[in-house]
């Protein structure tokens, strides 16, 4: 789940997971409004450009939690 702020909403942060990283990216679930929002994301890829795709939107300010499918 990505999390935006008023300062990172307007950032194409997904766009830019997938192109820099390498990922394929798929949105499952949103709430977004002007100023503030959150995404629910798929994230496909090696494990190493994952973990370095996240890191990089934290260091833009977006807030990132792991979703876990339960069974």
């Amino acid at each position: 789940m990505l999390s935006y702020t008023p300062e990172t909403i307007t950032e194409p942060i997904i766009y830019s997971i997938s192109q820099q990283f390498n990922l394929v990216t798929n949105i499952c679930q949103a709430n977004l409004a002007e100023d503030k929002g959150w995404i629910i994301v798929e994230i496909n890829g090696k494990e190493k450009d994952i973990e370095d795709g996240i890191a990089w939107a934290i260091s833009k300010g977006v807030r990132v939690d792991q979703i876990t499918e339960e069974t």
